[in-house]
């Protein structure tokens, strides 16, 4: 049993906190204590496996600051010839489950990762300190309980959410609905389906969930189609529930949502989406999500506290670098650049750093290059009293649209950008592409089904909004004279149309949609074929 559930199980309440969110309360010099030993640790383990000699070209580090400048930066590139055919025989340590992630198109359709009997022990307590965070009001307020119920609204595995559940489920305290064997073998709209059913019937404590299935979920309920509410009508079990609900919703003078129907003691969430629909999503489900930031190689990388606000990161997974952005404009340049990176009490607040991992606990990658860029917002949480640099995620290094030279655009501010505007939109698509040697940038949305947009109103309202969430955005047009955003409808279905194409050809559920940012010229033509 888990040292974490045994004291959940016992009501030890101030010792369970300590155990599973004390790492808020760590000073600098503790934080990177724990860093520093389990680096060393992980050291020894590369040192004697085929894939640690390879990744660290033969280095024989003594300390972390050998290991920093004598061992490269990798991508997945250099560990694809040994994780796509999962060898196991030249891992550090022999893994519990194979993990994926999406792979780059026309190369490999995921990446696999392995994860390690370790790694999957220490993400109990890390899992249990995020349901701790996502329930509390303030520090030692422990609010879930055993036998709390937990609807499953995250991926499966092979995906890291579902190992998340996984998880979950082995501490044999808490209630899933549907039944993790049943969930894992069902699809996404059976499952989900399944579970708010189950869910009215003994209700709903915590809801771990894709930010788009809180916001679906929420959208069926105020469209008034729940989870065919009026057949529910006729069970007994969930009569009062539902009852109950419809007066709120009645006395309120408004659709019915799950608020009305549970009250929820937390939620788990991530993803740049979920910055986007936090307001909806506590206006449908009466609470803010925890935001929590993880890869599928590093498992998890940081998480918000009880303020809702910037992140704090977890010392015992990876050790953690950080790529300074002139570094890492050399370095995608040229990947053979020895660029410099910082440890994260050398980082600077205010500045954005691509992130650089080295797992802990017998995984695999060692000074990974991610991908991902991280904003540090300040060196500590005046608020919390929390004395760590705070992050928030900004973008995928692929996913920022740089226009003239002038103003860096992230996913991040042009989906908030297009909630804040009111458009109506099923789905919507955004690159930079040249016209008459003037840099455009063209958003391809899609309206809601029923709906009429029109392309110019869109474009100025879309405009204006992107405007007031980036200040070097308006000044293209106040400087400048150019408001380069050129908006393109695409006929209703277009979205569904790709993803029933891509079903057909086998593609997995992280490559059925094209990215927001940047997609190729293919998946643009794409999009503009499929529905004439």
């Amino acid at each position: 049993m888990d040292i974490g559930t045994d004291l959940l199980k016992q009501g030890k309440k101030r010792e369970l906190w300590d155990r599973c969110c004390g790492f808020i309360d760590l000073s600098m010099d503790d934080f990177m204590k724990i860093q520093r030993e389990l680096l060393m640790e992980q050291i020894e383990l590369l040192k004697k496996c085929e894939l640690g000699n390879k990744m660290m070209r033969g280095a024989q580090p003594l300390s972390i600051e050998e290991f920093r400048q004598q061992v490269p930066i990798t991508t997945y590139a250099d560990y694809a010839p040994y994780l796509l055919e999962k060898r196991e025989d030249v891992l550090p340590e022999k893994p519990i489950m194979w993990l994926w992630t999406s792979g780059r198109s026309g190369e490999y359709p995921h990446k696999w990762a392995p994860f390690s009997r370790r790694q999957y022990n220490e993400l109990g307590d890390i899992f249990l300190g995020q349901l701790l965070l996502a329930t509390c009001r303030d520090r030692n307020n422990v609010v879930i309980e055993e036998k709390d119920t937990f609807l499953y609204g995250y991926a499966p595995p092979p995906y890291c959410t579902g190992a998340c559940m996984r998880r979950l489920n082995d501490m044999g305290v808490f209630k899933i609905f549907p039944p993790i064997d049943e969930a894992e073998q069902m699809s996404f709209e059976a499952r989900t389906a399944q579970g708010i059913k189950m869910g009215l019937l003994e209700g709903i404590d915590v809801m771990p969930a894709i930010t788009s299935v809180l916001v679906a979920i929420g959208e069926r309920f105020s469209q008034g189609g729940g989870s065919k509410i009026g057949a529910a009508l006729k069970k007994p079990r969930m009569l009062p529930r539902l009852l109950k609900a419809m007066v709120k919703s009645k006395l309120a003078g408004r659709p019915m949502l799950p608020r009305d129907i549970w009250t929820i003691k937390g939620m788990l969430a991530g993803g740049t989406d979920n910055g986007v629909y936090r307001e909806k999503i506590k206006h449908m489900w009466g609470r803010y999500p925890l935001d929590v930031y993880g890869i599928t190689e590093g498992i998890m990388i940081a998480t918000q506290t009880w303020d809702y606000d910037t992140m704090t990161f977890f010392p015992q997974l990876n050790l953690l670098e950080f790529m300074p952005e002139k570094e890492w404009n050399s370095y995608l340049m040229d990947k053979t650049y020895k660029a410099e990176l910082l440890l994260l009490d050398e980082v600077k607040a205010g500045e954005n750093y691509a992130l650089v991992i080295t797992n802990f606990r017998g995984g695999a990658f060692v000074r990974y290059f991610i991908g991902d860029v991280v904003k540090i917002t300040s060196l500590r949480n005046d608020r919390l009293n929390i004395n760590l640099p705070q992050m928030v995620f900004e973008s995928r290094i692929d996913g920022i649209i740089d226009i003239a030279g002038f103003t860096r655009l992230t996913e991040k501010v042009i989906w908030q950008a297009l909630e804040n505007s009111g458009v109506l939109y099923q789905d919507w698509a955004i690159r930079k592409e040249a016209t008459e040697n003037k840099p455009v940038l063209h958003l391809y949305i899609e309206p809601k089904q029923g709906i009429e947009l029109d392309e110019n109103q869109i474009t100025d309202i879309t405009h204006k909004h992107i405007s007031l969430l980036d200040n070097d955005y308006a000044l293209l047009e106040s400087i400048l004279k150019l408001k380069p955003l050129k908006v393109t409808l695409l006929p209703q279905g277009t979205f569904q149309s790709y993803i029933a194409k891509q079903q057909a050809a086998g593609a997995d559920l992280a490559h059925l949609k094209p990215p927001h940012v940047n997609p190729t010229e293919d998946q643009i033509s794409a999009l503009l074929t499929l529905v004439r």
